[in-house]
């Protein structure tokens, strides 16, 4: 394997890997300057690209197990894409070895009738994870200022006062989620955003491969091609939010999704690596209580 691929030993090896796709800081962020194409030179076959996958999924299931030892740390993963950027594919794949009482999955569609009469907040606030699990929003409160954004007759839909509806909208709903997003972090929950970043030409070939194949017709949805014609105002949407959101403390990674199998090793090292940074550990019991499990463990041996 290439000595670029980083090991999961190494913290500053798996930082190192992961620096050009982690933004922490919007200020200077464009997409243009990021390659859904990019390996970093990497060219793994499936069989070793999936031997590594598997190596960082044993890494990832221990680093979990102490996250729910500990109890005091929550993560949320959140999931943005276009259609067919992989999404399901690479949650699926790197958090295979996850333990379920430890991970929460919800994927977010179309808003109900309950859901459109709170905050646009508050669909998801409900499916935050505990203290102790991972959650993992496939979507999430940024379809707000990104597919509502490109069609906002979608907004009209949403009941707000006519009057709160003007220009400055779209800079105070990312405003109310960088302030979200901050409140979360005070309260323990670390959140890792991930922008799997397709092109457009890539998407036209899975797209067409869901309709030559006959296994992946179930895939295809006709919208997914009327929106490809507003791709110019998506990319637009996803610079404004990831400019206006990205932090140290709950950064966005903007992923090359082209090449399905380095997308997931970029996913997984980052994952990896922003849970090595919470310091997890097992809880240890003070002098009395480790004295009472001893004498338990006599009773337990002597019975």
């Amino acid at each position: 394997m290439s000595d670029k691929t980083p090991s999961f030993k190494s913290l500053s090896s798996l930082e190192d890997f992961i620096a050009p796709y982690r933004v922490s800081s919007g200020d200077q962020f464009k997409i243009k300057h990021h390659d859904p194409a990019d390996t970093q030179g990497l060219s793994l076959e499936k069989g070793r690209a999936r031997d590594f996958l598997e190596k960082g999924v044993d890494e990832l299931s221990s680093i979990q197990e102490r996250l729910y030892a500990d109890n005091r740390w929550s993560v949320l993963l959140v999931f943005q894409a276009m259609d067919a950027a992989g999404k399901d594919g690479t949650i699926k794949h790197v958090m295979s070895g996850i333990n379920p009482q430890g991970c929460q999955v919800h994927s977010f569609k179309a808003p109900s009738t309950e859901e459109l009469d709170h905050d646009f907040l508050w669909r998801t606030h409900c499916r935050m994870p505990e203290r102790g699990r991972i959650g993992i929003f496939n979507r999430s409160y940024y379809e707000e200022v990104l597919v509502v954004r490109v069609h906002r007759e979608m907004l009209e839909r949403q009941g707000l006062p006519p009057r709160l509806i003007g220009k400055s909208i779209w800079d105070e709903r990312l405003e109310d989620i960088a302030a979200h997003e901050r409140y979360l972090g005070r309260n323990g929950t670390r959140i890792v955003k991930f922008f799997l970043n397709v092109s457009l030409e890539e998407q036209r070939r899975r797209l067409l491969e869901r309709i030559d194949d006959p296994a992946k017709n179930w895939k295809f949805d006709a919208k997914d091609l009327d929106e490809r014609g507003f791709w110019k105002d998506y990319m637009k949407a996803y610079q404004a939010a990831i400019r206006a959101t990205a932090t140290d403390d709950a950064p966005w990674y903007v992923v090359p999704a082209d090449q399905k199998w380095f997308a997931r090793l970029v996913v997984m090292t980052a994952v990896i690596t922003e849970l090595k940074k919470l310091d997890l550990d097992f809880p240890k019991l003070d002098e009395v209580d480790r004295e009472k499990l001893l004498g338990m463990r006599e009773r337990l041996a002597d019975d």
